[in-house]
């Protein structure tokens, strides 16, 4: 029984195992991450140009009469 529990404790592969599992661990978590971030980002710049193309929409139905040239407010 000895034996088997220092053979155990000394072996290695099962050492590989686990740091590579780490590892992709650590990726994994990283990498939701950075898709959260970029998807809130991504969420900024949709609404932002829904937005535009509302301004635009409704400044064409309402005629623009006069409203200094620009479109969108720039």
């Amino acid at each position: 029984m000895k034996k088997l529990l220092v053979s155990f404790l000394r072996e290695e592969q099962g050492q590989d195992l686990v740091e590579y599992t780490l590892l992709l661990a650590f990726v994994c978590l990283a990498s939701a991450a950075l898709f959260i971030g970029a998807g809130q980002q991504m969420s900024g710049i949709w609404n932002g140009t829904n937005n535009l193309l509302a301004q635009a929409n409704a400044a064409a139905k309402g005629g623009g009469g006069g409203g200094g040239g620009t479109l969108f407010g720039l």
